[in-house]
């Protein structure tokens, strides 16, 4: 296994950002124009020779609500995804439970951080660690004031110098490579679109359980319904909304794990450490208190182990099997 080179990649994964920077706003237009379709498009048309009612589609009727809703909505989701990308640190932080690691507190992560970012002229980054007993490591950052390496505490005391500088050394290379950057940028869409999903999901079991009562009138009921209707179209817009947007960010975690360890392969000069590394990862991969999937698929291994060769397991996971890694680690 040969790495591709740090600028090749660096170029992929910035043509990949903007794609993906391009792909959700059409994604969630594209869903709000197929909303507008269902609710204001389709009208009564009439009645066929059985008495049947005739649905036609009005384009003009949804294409004019869609351009009056859709600066709104654009907005709003701009908003919210600047502010997330760029308060990025914080929330990973906060996620994963993270904290600055000083000099003094461990002498030996510093020295290999450094002689790392020596060795291929990189600026050093953060260091911060998790107080878990757990095996696991993860990149994270968009700039060179946010990029960041942290490890847990159990992957510092289980795993020797040689493997842990390999483990740095995969880290780096995500950082090198603008992995992080591009996973950052997956993470905040993927928030949007679920918690938009989530909030719209307890408005319709709301009004469904609460909007109305025994004694309304008909018009009340028929104004509920009414209601609930329009929510539904909107759960299973965003739904599918959300499906796209899982898939494209697995499709972009899967194959930037190889990169990395081949990066850091190449970086520490030591493959079989990395593989060995990975090994004794596999056998206690976690992070207690990081509760979040988006959040996991920074990490070195996923914490709830979804590896698998299968064809529904490659689509579905955001890591490949850390089987697969090590074996092409052990071919290098």
């Amino acid at each position: 296994m040969q790495y591709v080179g740090m600028y090749t990649q660096v170029r992929r994964n910035n043509i990949k950002s903007m794609l993906l920077l391009l792909a959700f706003p059409l994604i969630m237009l594209g869903m709000l124009w197929v909303f507008c379709a269902i609710i204001f498009g389709t009208e009564n048309g009439g009645y066929d020779a059985y008495g049947e009612v005739i649905t036609v589609f009005n384009a003009d009727e949804t294409n004019m609500h869609f351009v009056q809703v859709a600066p709104f909505v654009a907005g709003g989701v701009a908003i919210w995804f600047f502010i997330a990308y760029f308060f990025n640190a914080e929330m990973v932080r906060n996620a994963t439970g993270a904290r600055s690691l000083e000099r003094r507190e461990n002498k030996r992560i510093y020295n290999m951080v450094e002689n790392l970012c020596m060795t291929c002229g990189m600026e050093t980054p953060k260091i911060f660690v998790v107080d878990d007993p757990q095996l696991n490591a993860y990149a994270s950052g968009i700039d060179q004031k946010s990029y960041a390496v942290t490890l847990t505490t159990g992957i510092i005391d289980c795993l020797n110098d040689e493997e842990l500088e390999g483990v740095i050394a995969h880290e780096l290379t995500h950082i090198r490579n603008r992995d992080t950057r591009l996973l950052i940028t997956s993470i905040v869409f993927v928030g949007i679109v679920s918690t938009l999903l989530s909030l719209l999901v307890r408005i319709l079991f709301n009004t469904f359980v609460y909007g109305g009562n025994s004694r309304s009138s008909n018009n009340s009921k028929d104004n509920k319904l009414g209601v609930i209707v329009v929510l539904l179209v909107a759960v299973v817009c965003m739904a599918i909304a959300y499906v796209f947007i899982l898939l494209t960010r697995f499709a972009i975690s899967r194959k930037r794990e190889y990169m990395a360890d081949a990066g850091g392969a190449e970086l520490c000069g030591n493959p079989l450490a990395l593989a060995s590394a990975l090994r004794k990862i596999s056998g206690n991969p976690g992070l207690g208190d990081c509760k979040r999937d988006d959040i996991a698929q920074l990490f070195i291994a996923h914490p709830q182990g979804l590896t698998g060769s299968g064809f529904l397991s490659n689509l579905f996971s955001t890591h490949p099997d850390i089987n697969d890694r090590i074996r092409i680690l052990e071919q290098f």
